[in-house]
């Protein structure tokens, strides 16, 4: 039997047979989209959480601070030392300094940090209102909003605000003796940190306060030029006595967690999907059974066992796929549906709006591609029974 009369006689008897199909159908997409919906829950999870905590270049850099022994430090002599590890493309310090804040006729106690204008990219953490810094800013700063709370302000309301600083830095820790520096400058306020649970802080560029004496710096990030050079670069720095961490060791304990999530909630997912499957093996074996009279029929003017066996494997398979596709539809559906259902109760309670679900191509492919399978498999049994009857007690059934 040729290639296109299979497909004729699969059409027909979808055709003869439409609502029992529509049925089958439904049952395998409820399956495939309670797969969807779940593991693209998961999917949209991770994703939410790591663009919040990493940018690209965060994931090539490490994190360096002294030991509590304070054998070394992080002097600028120090980190010229770093810069010219042949493996590091650039270092960003960050010193954190007691200070005082004005705004207006209000003066508040604050933490100060002078950064470099990368330090945002290379830490992974970026405003959530308005930008970080650039290259060729000048006189502007980033601050949290518990510094905007300090004001009686929302995170919006100080965004353009101008803000001015008195810095303190004592000579030696032990020493009680402390240099206080009041710049009148003005400070333009171009982001804010979403951030509970902490302490007012500003974020100032080193630039704009060069006449500052920093002697030693609290921290450092060291950006590597490769990940594969991650490793070399660690152990050189924890050789030089320093404590060194990375963000990416937390990002793969985070997608170690997350697959696991993963893999839980497709497997509520297979078990619909298994029940579906099911249905379908019950829905071709009633197929047989009507059909007897008519495999009966085919086999006596030439059909091969082969041929019956293509035949219902044909329309197994493809009823999972036409279950793969329309599970898709409804597995998007339904999670756009419970993604607004969220947002709006979010918006309600004066959160923000989001996209809790993320759909990788690859993975609609995926399971259009098992949907499919698990047509085929589903057929397997029936179409063998087709295959094995006898033609003479095939036109003899009724």
């Amino acid at each position: 039997m040729k290639l296109f009369d299979l497909i004729y006689l699969s059409f027909e008897n979808f055709k003869n047979r439409k609502s029992r199909i529509i049925f089958t159908v439904l049952g395998v997409s409820v399956g495939i989209g309670a797969i969807l919906f779940l593991v693209s829950l998961g999917f949209g999870l991770q994703k939410n959480l790591l663009e919040k905590i990493t940018t690209e270049e965060s994931l090539l850099t490490l994190d360096i601070a002294p030991t509590e022994t304070e054998i070394i430090s992080l002097t600028p002599a120090i980190l010229e030392k770093i810069s010219k590890i042949p493996e590091v493309e650039r270092v960003s310090p960050q010193a954190i300094l007691p200070a005082q804040i004005t705004f207006k006729e209000i003066t508040s106690e604050t933490t100060l940090n002078l950064v470099d204008y990368d330090w945002f990219k290379l830490s992974g953490t970026l405003p959530t209102l308005g930008r970080s810094f650039t290259k060729h800013d000048t006189q502007k700063i980033v601050v949290n909003s518990p510094l905007a709370e300090l004001f009686n302000l929302t995170p919006e309301q100080i965004l353009g605000k101008k803000l001015k600083f008195t810095l303190f830095l004592s000579e030696k820790e032990e020493s009680p003796e402390v240099i206080s520096f009041k710049t009148d400058k003005e400070f333009e306020v171009i982001g804010v940190l979403e951030e509970t649970a902490v302490s007012p802080q500003v974020y100032l560029k080193r630039a704009d306060l060069k006449e500052f004496p920093i002697k030693e710096f609290q921290f450092a990030k060291v950006k590597v030029k490769t990940s594969e050079e991650m490793e070399g670069v660690r152990e050189k720095l924890i050789s030089m006595g320093f404590l060194v961490s990375a963000l990416s060791d937390t990002i793969e304990q985070a997608n170690k967690i997350f697959r696991i999530i993963q893999i839980v909630l497709g497997a509520f997912g297979v078990i619909a999907l298994i029940v579906a499957a099911i249905g379908l093996v019950n829905t071709m074996t009633i197929t047989l059974l009507e059909r007897t009279n008519e495999i009966g029929i085919m086999r006596a003017i030439g059909a091969s066992s082969s041929d019956i066996q293509w035949l219902f494997l044909g329309e197994s398979t493809f009823t999972g796929f036409l279950g793969g596709i329309g599970g898709v539809a409804i597995g998007i559906g339904a999670s756009q549906l419970f993604n607004q259902a969220i947002n709006t109760l979010a918006k309600t309670l004066g959160g923000q709006a989001i996209n809790i679900f993320y759909y990788p191509v690859w993975f609609i492919i995926f399971i259009i591609l098992l949907s499919t399978a698990v047509g085929l498999v589903a057929g397997f049994w029936p179409a063998k029974r087709a295959a094995r009857l006898n033609p003479l007690s095939a036109l003899r059934y009724k």
